[in-house]
């Protein structure tokens, strides 16, 4: 299909031109100055295989109509965790809608979604076609391979503010006798609006699957005098249990005695804290230090040192439609953690 990219650094492919103008000719074609990205279609070798080069590939390959769906769309729209990666860091196949018809144009590193789209489902971003938000995710979560996956593209999905739970089940309401819809909705029922990241949702149901508690997710904890304290990734606000996942980008010096001084500063207030790490063989041992927690802190006595209820000076972030809402300035203050690391007024 015809494309007008206007984002800088991609190429729209061309297809050969028997004189060399529009295109390559044949027999540069050829050559190892220009890259086959589909039937009759090529780019300048030198181009930068990024993912949204590799998006647009795809969606140049597929007859008109088509658009960037799942991942690849969401990854268009600048969704963080959309990086278009494997877990074994191998590039995920480009996911591009065609409707309902059967596309005759497949090709290595294209999966085609043949799912009929629905009117409004595909709109132009910088010239290329997308899905829609609710589109994109919905496809994501159905064809993910488990509950826990189909959870995780739906709230980082949330984590950007580009769907909502309430949009997503309203568009899901819509869709009839789609592959997958089980798993959506199931999803749908276990997802939270306030996920920092993937492996918070693995965490989670990990812990809920383990012991079946009310987790709340990224809870800003305040003294008594109203002043914020800390905020973990899970909190069992009723047993006084919290839940941080310390990945590798915790493990450098500042950042790990940052993380030390939070824990230090929750056990000192009386909460119990739970550490999941990545590596093989880890939820049987993060079930073990989860029911040790609780032991703990079933044992614990006197007055709570801390709170959830929130001073007038907070600004709620919690969920998609509040986030929504902050103008720019309030964004960057009470969102910038999100490139930082840091919160607001964090003490810890």
């Amino acid at each position: 299909m015809e494309l007008r990219i206007n984002r800088s650094g991609l190429v729209v492919p061309t297809r050969t031109d028997p004189r060399g103008v529009t295109g390559p000719s044949p027999r540069q074609a050829r050559g190892a100055s220009w890259t086959r990205v589909g039937r009759g279609l090529y780019r300048p070798a030198g181009v930068a295989d990024t993912v949204a080069q590799r998006i647009v590939d795809a969606v140049a390959a597929m007859p008109e109509g088509s658009a960037a769906t799942g991942w690849a769309a969401l990854h268009w729209l600048g969704a963080r965790w959309s990086d278009g990666m494997a877990a074994d860091s191998s590039p995920r196949p480009v996911p591009v809608a065609v409707g309902d018809r059967h596309a005759r144009r497949r090709r290595p590193g294209v999966v085609v979604s043949e799912d009929w789209l629905l009117p409004g489902d595909v709109m132009l971003v910088d010239g290329l076609p997308v899905t829609i938000p609710v589109r994109s995710v919905t496809y994501e979560a159905r064809v993910a391979d488990g509950e826990t996956s189909a959870l995780v593209a739906i709230e980082m999905a949330m984590y950007d503010d580009l769907v909502s739970l309430a949009e997503l089940r309203a568009y899901t309401a819509r869709l009839v006798s789609r592959p997958g819809k089980r798993r959506l909705e199931a999803a749908l029922d276990a997802a939270e609006e306030n996920v920092w990241s993937p492996m918070e949702t693995v965490m989670r149901r990990a812990w809920q699957e383990h012991r079946n508690r009310q987790l709340r997710c990224n809870q800003p904890v305040f003294d008594l005098a109203g002043n914020h304290l800390v905020t973990p990734d899970l909190l069992d606000v009723e047993a006084g249990v919290a839940g941080e996942y310390d990945g590798s980008v915790h493990d450098s010096g500042r950042r790990r005695s940052r993380d030390l001084a939070r824990e230090e500063l929750m056990r000192r207030l009386g909460i119990e804290v739970v550490i999941m790490v990545a590596g093989r063989g880890e939820q049987p041992r993060l079930h073990h230090r989860i029911s040790g927690a609780y032991e703990r802190a079933g044992r614990t006595t006197g007055p709570r040192l801390w709170t959830i209820e929130q001073p007038r000076w907070w600004v709620d972030t919690s969920t998609v439609s509040r986030r929504r809402d902050l103008d720019p300035i309030l964004r960057e203050h009470w969102l910038g953690h999100r490139r930082t690391g840091r919160i607001g007024r964090e003490t810890a």
